[in-house]
């Protein structure tokens, strides 16, 4: 947000020294140069003794004035030649001199003009020309005034903007913090801005979004609540039915089939437990924190694989510590990923974890097909499956990545995954400072 304003305030900076540059272009053109102006009322002494004293003499008492001037003046006033004076001038400025004005070099602090135009003061007068250096002239100090007065307009520009900008600057502030909070999982937060304020219309729009986005995922929720709970009370009576019906069935074929179906009930029944897992979990801001070592719940979320895999590698590095936390949560998620690990892999499943940079990352790898590039961000999605297992062929619900990446989000981590070394897939999770302990 910051740099939205510094932005703002570099734009209006260069916008009023190019706004300086346009009206010193335009002044020239309409007024000529301001500089040449400061110049000239600076130098103003001396051109009103050279036309008020000087040029008022008679014909032949026009050198003697001059002299005198000459000898009290601290300017240097000089006969030269004409073609010496046009050398000196700047090829803008010959016409006025050759009209008989005074032309001004400010930036030599010199005046030229012709003596005469018809050789009336002296003989050759018209072939000479009056040359004044050394003139009072501090262009430095015009040039500081001018600084001095665009910074006043600068800031009499600037102040009241920063201070039209400040109320926008809050506004926008308390907005980008209710996104934030809103993002985090605060659903009822909102922004609480006075009708007064300029961003006021902004905030009660975004108010309102809020509001509709949490009344759809708390309905959603409760939805899903409800209905995984009204599922139980049908699914024990089916339970103790097909009990029943396997202890009257005495025709084999019906036996197999009453077994079959309570396959199907137990994967229902673990369908409502992992939606109720769900729920919880949305419902959930924070995870219960409670200490506990982390290397006896990795050992045992290794040693619950059954059937084991071909090839499990355990390696947990050196003095892993304490995690401030909930032991459940972190033993679900990590046994969801060795879960998943299982049913891809084709030999081999590792789980490693290691602390470094005030981290702990836990891994686990596996020796299966992988996940495409575009599709490791969909996995995490409920009820997601990729194409090779849609046939249900491995089991599962698509629900236990999700879970996984709930549960690590509840503790300030991250759940990611890449390409694993042995060839499959690598699940990484990294949790932050705040849950470690020594």
């Amino acid at each position: 947000m910051n740099r939205l304003f510094f932005r703002f305030f570099i734009l209006v900076m260069l916008s009023i020294t190019a706004a300086t540059f346009v009206v010193y272009f335009v002044f020239t053109r309409l007024f000529g140069d301001p500089f040449e102006d400061i110049a000239r009322r600076q130098a103003s002494a001396q051109i009103f003794l050279l036309e008020q004293y000087v040029d008022q003499a008679p014909a032949d008492e026009w050198l003697g004035r001059l002299n005198k001037v000459r000898e009290v003046s601290t300017t240097q006033f000089d006969l030269i030649p004409l073609d010496q004076a046009r050398q000196a001038l700047p090829y803008g400025s010959r016409a006025a001199f050759e009209r008989g004005e005074l032309v001004l070099d400010p930036s030599h602090k010199t005046f030229f003009r012709r003596v005469d135009l018809a050789g009336e003061r002296y003989i050759g007068s018209n072939e000479e020309a009056l040359r004044a250096s050394r003139l009072p002239v501090d262009l430095g100090q015009a040039l500081l005034m001018e600084l001095v007065r665009y910074v006043v307009v600068a800031l009499a520009l600037l102040v009241p903007i920063a201070l039209w900008s400040r109320s926008h600057w809050q506004g926008l502030q308390m907005l980008a913090r209710v996104a934030d909070e809103f993002g985090a999982g605060k659903l009822a937060a909102r922004a609480q801005m006075k009708p007064s304020d300029a961003a006021y219309p902004l905030a009660q729009r975004i108010n309102a979004m809020a509001g509709r986005i949490q009344g759809l995922l708390e309905s959603q929720r409760n939805l899903l609540h409800s209905v995984s709970h009204e599922l139980r009370t049908p699914i024990a009576r089916l339970e103790f039915g097909l009990e029943l019906l396997a202890d009257k069935a005495g025709d084999p074929a019906l036996s197999k089939r009453v077994a079959a179906m309570h396959g199907d009930l137990a994967e229902l029944n673990e369908l409502v437990n992992e939606l109720l897992s769900m729920s919880k979990l949305d419902n959930a801001t924070e995870a219960q924190r409670a200490l506990f070592e982390l290397e006896p719940v990795l050992r045992e979320c290794a040693e619950g694989l059954h059937p084991p895999p071909a090839e499990l590698h355990v390696e947990l590095g050196a003095m892993l510590g304490s995690v401030a936390g909930d032991r459940r949560l972190l033993a679900r998620a990590v046994g969801n990923l060795l879960r998943n690990a299982q049913k891809y892999a084709a030999h081999t499943v590792a789980l490693s974890a290691r602390r470094d940079d005030g981290l702990l990352r836990i891994l686990v790898d596996d020796d299966g097909p992988g996940i495409p590039e575009e599709e490791r961000e969909r996995v995490f999605e409920p009820f997601y499956r990729l194409d090779r297992s849609r046939d249900r062929a491995t089991g599962g619900f698509g629900l236990g990545l999700s879970i996984a990446r709930k549960a690590v989000r509840l503790h300030g981590g991250t759940l990611r995954v890449e390409r694993s070394p042995l060839g499959g897939a690598r699940f990484i999770i990294t949790l932050p400072d705040g849950v470690l302990t020594g």
